[in-house]
């Protein structure tokens, strides 16, 4: 089996659910006590969102390079970052530290596309929404056609992902504002709906949504979990 390397603490809310599902797919697989091999590299989180709020990106890069390397030097022989936003900086990472990315986007957009998905609405930080990193792959790696909520609903996801998931608060208001977003969405075409930050999987369920939803924590894991057992 090969070793994952784990780059969490973005937030570790949802660094936990990388742990356990990778270790369940591990284990329905390969069934009796078997579980993942992995190691992990996990942020002060603090740390990271002063960087993105001055837009220090190159610091960051580097500071996700030297992540990157300490799980190398651990035993990985391959890289999972547990946050949609930081792959931002996935052409640094790759350039700079010699073992594969599984990049988050790839697994969620190949699973939308196999159930019949053209047509998709995202749901994730500002950065992810706005910037063009993410729905730039989306558009020319796996041509979906990428929908994102008008900008006060940007905002409004975004709060909900940093003021309270991030930091451990489930809201039920929240959810039903996420709900009305998400029904905005529907009612300009898409035909499903992506989860693009990490910890919106702990708010949004599959029976809080009317569309088909593709949760990027649960598709990156698993596939993390089978490329270790390729």
């Amino acid at each position: 089996m090969k070793t994952i390397g784990l780059i969490g603490g973005m937030s570790w809310e949802s660094s936990v659910e990388y742990y356990r599902i990778v270790n369940q797919a591990v284990r329905r697989r390969l069934g009796g006590l078997h579980s993942a091999q992995c190691v992990m590299f996990s942020f002060d989180f603090t740390e990271i969102v002063a960087l993105q709020r001055k837009a220090a990106w190159d610091e960051a890069a580097s500071r996700m390079i030297e992540a990157g390397n300490a799980v190398k030097k651990a035993g990985a022989d391959f890289i999972v970052i547990c946050t949609n936003t930081m792959h931002k900086l996935a052409p640094a990472l790759e350039a700079a530290v010699p073992i594969p990315l599984l990049h988050i986007a790839d697994p969620t957009a190949r699973e939308a596309k196999a159930r019949g998905i053209r047509k998709i609405g995202l749901l994730a930080t500002k950065f992810t929404m706005e910037e063009e990193f993410y729905v730039e792959r989306l558009s020319r790696l796996h041509g979906l056609e990428v929908l994102v909520p008008e900008s006060s609903d940007r905002q409004r996801v975004h709060s909900i992902i940093f003021d309270e998931l991030c930091q451990g608060r489930v809201l039920n208001e929240s959810r039903t504002r996420m709900q009305a977003i998400i029904q905005s969405l529907a009612d300009k075409g898409a035909q499903g709906i992506m989860l693009g930050c990490t910890e919106l999987g702990l708010l949004i369920k599959d029976r809080d949504c009317p569309l088909p939803l593709f949760d990027t924590t649960v598709l990156h894991a698993e596939a993390a979990a089978e490329m270790a057992m390729a």
